[in-house]
């Protein structure tokens, strides 16, 4: 959910939201960590956010790279995700990758040539996977 995006674009604590909602720090704090919303807390949001409720329950998923706080991240991880916004595209590479190394490595069968390619295909399927677990820890989805 984005309600803390949107907390942090106003400038709010937890607790001034707490106030201004209505609903308890400790909720507020549960919400912000992915944890299920009750419709009243979630009207109670968008009351404060003054927004609809689907808008709330929406991830986010595409990063952001116009920000200072994108700038300051290791020139690897932005070179990895260069031509890359969303979380699923990388996925679907890391998938992609993998299922390219596998078919090099069963085709090695008829040909033991092309199966020294398979290796570069799976390092490409477990660099990917290593950039999606870094951009979930550095939350820049």
């Amino acid at each position: 959910m984005i309600v803390k995006k949107l907390r942090e674009q106003k400038h709010w604590s937890q607790e001034q939201l707490s106030i201004l909602s209505g609903i308890s720090i400790r909720t507020i704090q549960r919400i912000e960590s992915g944890n299920r919303a009750s419709l009243e807390s979630l009207k109670s949001l968008a009351a404060v956010f003054d927004t609809d409720i689907e808008t709330l329950q929406k991830e986010i998923i595409v990063i952001d790279k116009n920000t200072e706080e994108w700038k300051a991240k290791p020139w690897w991880l932005r070179f990895n995700l260069f031509g890359i916004r969303r979380r699923e595209n990388l996925i679907l590479i890391e998938k992609l990758c993998l299922l390219v190394g596998l078919g090099l490595w069963g085709w090695g069968f008829f040909d033991p040539h092309i199966t020294t390619l398979a290796p570069v295909a799976f390092i490409c399927a477990y660099l990917n996977a290593w950039t999606v677990r870094k951009g979930d820890r550095d939350k820049i989805w």
